[in-house]
């Protein structure tokens, strides 16, 4: 495992995202709440750029004529087909044996740190 300090937690404010080159690899990281979360900036499916893609909610399990909507900015959602994945563990939300890589990103002394 390589780690490589990318940035700074300042560069990237709540509910935004920045992508970073990391040895080669176009990595995106997101701030959720405080907490960062980096992901391959590649979608499984067809190879869109992720960054793209809105950040959003989702529909929620719910009765039936009934319309249930969470998730409020943890979703990322494929610009090319709108597929759904969960920015913290990168789980497609449309099939369950895709996900997007992720990457452990760490704050240490204000600097992020990706380990790849």
């Amino acid at each position: 495992m390589t780690v490589h300090v990318v940035g700074t937690a300042d560069q990237i404010g709540e509910g935004e995202y920045r992508v970073y080159d990391v040895s080669g690899r176009s990595i995106v990281i997101y701030n959720i709440q405080g907490e960062y979360y980096a992901l391959l900036n590649y979608c499984p499916h067809q190879g869109a750029e992720m960054c793209k893609g809105r950040v959003c909610g989702t529909n929620l399990p719910s009765d039936v004529y009934e319309y249930a909507f969470g998730r409020v900015g943890e979703i990322v959602r494929c610009p090319w087909h709108g597929w759904e994945f969960e920015i913290k563990t990168g789980k497609s939300l449309v099939r369950a044996n895709m996900r997007l890589l992720r990457y452990e990103v760490v704050l240490e002394d204000g600097k992020l740190v990706v380990k790849i």
